[in-house]
This record gives structure tokens, sequence and C-alpha cells, in this order.
């Protein structure tokens, strides 16, 4: 989901701390923690959408998805007690292919996603769509597709790495809109990530 208002200055490893230990989920970028927004309906399912149609795909493969409650890292690796450079996040949907790799002993924080997916919500998409995009393009190596999903219509943007490091965007519009990923063998319908939703 995303930041809201930043609650206080931290460093990394005071966030992890207290992120642990906290009943509530937040984020984390350059030293500023941002309560995350509780979740509409429509981002419920459609969330558990992707995650039952990436997984049915994925079984038997080498690749596991991961849900909204794993965290992120795409940063440097932190130097010192003090360090504060970097953005944990929860994305949405992840996918990591082989074996995850973790930012330390707890296993809580990946860093290797092979794809990414947000749902977007009016309260989130300026910075899926900015910083947080910026961020997971630029530093996960392992990174080969982000997509933003819209709620308020059957809208999937898709953007896959290409050979020498730039990124493609397409969009995926409508009922009859497939959007495949080949990076790890799968296809998106539209008509199911959508199943249940009702546009105005």
């Amino acid at each position: 989901m995303s930041p809201a208002k930043p609650i206080t200055t931290f460093t990394v490893d005071q966030y992890l701390a207290m992120e642990r230990a906290a009943d509530e989920r937040h984020e984390y970028l350059d030293g500023e923690v941002f309560a995350m927004a509780g979740e509409a309906t429509p981002y419920g399912f459609i969330s558990t959408n992707l995650v039952i149609s990436l997984g049915t795909q994925l079984k038997k493969s080498p690749c596991g998805v991961l849900t909204k409650d794993t965290k992120v890292r795409s940063g440097p690796s932190p130097r010192g007690l003090n360090s504060r450079k970097g953005l944990y996040s929860y994305p949405d949907v992840i996918v990591v292919f082989g074996e995850p790799e973790y930012h330390d002993a707890e296993k809580d924080v990946i860093l290797n996603p092979k794809v990414i997916i947000e749902v977007l919500s009016p309260s989130t998409e300026a910075f899926d769509r900015g910083e947080k995009s910026n961020r997971y393009q630029s530093w996960n190596d392992s990174l080969t597709d982000y997509l933003l999903v819209a709620q308020d219509q059957m809208l999937v943007e898709h953007y896959s790495r290409q050979p020498k490091g730039a990124w493609l965007l397409r969009r995926y519009e409508g009922r009859k809109a497939v959007v495949p990923i080949p990076s790890i063998g799968c296809k998106l319908k539209l008509v199911d990530v959508y199943d249940r939703i009702k546009f105005k």
C-alpha cells in the first residue's frame, strides 16, 4: 500500500526492531517511517485474485508467490548503526525465483524479488508510480517485472526489464486482455484479476 505521514526518523536497525514488534505495518524511506493505510474490499479481492492466479500457475515451478506481509529492501546494505538509506516496503504481491535471499537472520526482508505487483489506490498511486517504482527498478537487480493494477477500471500497466537494462511499459485494458509475464511463464487474465469487482 503506501506512505501516509512520517511518524518520526529512524535508522534502518531501529525501524526493523520496531516493525518486528509492531501490530501494524509501516514502510521505511531514507529514515522516515510511514504507517500503512487499511485496505478497501476491492483492493483485497484484487490482491487475492492475483495470488490465486499466480500461485496456481507456479505450482511445481522454481518460483514462489509471497503476499503483502513480506518486506522487500530496495537500497544499499546498511553500513553502520546509523544507516538511514533505503526503501523497505510491503509490495502487494511478490514472486521470487528459487530460494529467497534475506536481509538478515530474521528472514522477513527479501532481497531478490523477480516480479513485484502493486494494487493502486488514490492514496498510494503517486508513490507507487514515482519513488517506489524508481527504487524497485534501480536497486533490485533480480527484478524483471513491475506491474501496477488499477482498482477503478480493468487496467494493468506492466514494466518489463529489457536486455540492456531499460524498462518497457505496456498497458492492458478490458475483460479480454491478458498480461503475459514470460520471465516466470505466467499470464494474467484481467477477467480473473477483477473477479468480484463491480465498477461504477
